[in-house]
């Protein structure tokens, strides 16, 4: 790196060995984008985060895998790392997952390189960048009558969190969210708590 110029340490995250090579190979022709890792699992991507502390890492995947976004979250609370996901499909729970949480940024594969590179500098600045479409999919209810924050709660019920580890990850309290659960249950006329996230499932709100 020459002059003054700031060089961004990336590590790319594709478990299809043709398509990582070619969005590494993409990268690597910015001078200032520096290729630490190439990896093809998420248990490779969390360690090599872990030990190497890319400053970017880029999370490429078909955008319906919670596990996924899981990583990208573990990667995220690390110190000085930050994710970006790069989704061929995506559902609108795994959206709204990233776009509510520590995610810095989320854009489809059919992006151009332009635009690629434009977010992983925003991301390394600190910024979020979120596709447009990606963005209104996130905040976009239907005719869902629950609030964003009751269907955080509602996603975060369904991967089996407590009532007291739901209040720690969405920094509530644990009456707040026994309060919200009672509201969702009233709203969708659910016979109890389990009921409401069976119709938030039959509907695809989450």
């Amino acid at each position: 790196m020459e002059g003054s110029r700031v060089g961004i340490d990336v590590m790319v995250f594709d478990d299809l060995h043709l398509s990582r090579s070619a969005l590494t190979a993409l990268l690597e022709q910015r001078d200032e984008i520096r290729v630490t890792g190439s990896v093809d699992s998420s248990l490779a991507a969390l360690e090599f985060a872990e030990l190497h502390r890319p400053d970017v890492a880029i999370i490429s995947f078909e955008g319906r895998d919670r596990e996924t976004v899981e990583i990208a979250e573990k990667i995220a609370s690390l110190p000085r790392c930050r994710t970006l996901l790069l989704a061929t499909a995506c559902t609108r729970s795994v959206v709204r997952r990233a776009f509510t949480g520590e995610i810095s940024g989320m854009l489809r594969r059919s992006a151009p390189p332009r635009r690629l590179f434009e977010a992983i500098h925003l991301v390394h600045q600190g910024e979020r960048v979120f596709d447009a479409e990606l963005t209104v999919a996130a905040v976009a209810n239907g005719d869902c009558p629950l609030s964003m924050r009751q269907l955080s709660v509602l996603e975060h019920l369904s991967r089996g969190d407590t009532v007291m580890e739901i209040a720690t990850q969405l920094c509530l309290s644990e009456g707040t969210v026994r309060n919200y659960l009672s509201d969702m249950v009233t709203k969708l006329g659910a016979r109890n708590r389990i009921d409401a996230l069976r119709i938030a499932r039959d509907s695809h709100w989450i």
